[in-house]
């Protein structure tokens, strides 16, 4: 199981969008600051998730979602869930 993850920094209120196959570890990485593109924004909170069977799936997505057309279908799709 792949999850494509995005959290938010609650210090500059931005998003990072990444993948992985172990979200606890990973998040926990974040906010421990052992990944050098967020150990100045911690803390950051997971604010969706999706889950996909095939690695090339999920990176797949995450590469979709940092284009801009990507950004847009994600923001809608966090926007439904009432998180941001």
């Amino acid at each position: 199981m792949y999850i494509v993850y995005i959290l938010k920094s609650l210090k500059d209120n931005n998003f990072y969008i990444g993948c992985t196959s172990n979200l606890n570890k990973r998040v926990s990485e974040h906010n421990s600051g052992k990944v050098q593109s967020t150990k100045h924004r911690k803390p950051l909170n997971l604010i969706f998730k999706e889950e996909y069977s095939e690695k090339h799936q999920a990176f797949s997505k995450e590469r979709y979602y940092k284009t801009a057309k990507g950004k847009k279908e994600l923001m809608k799709k966090i926007n439904q869930c009432g998180v941001v």
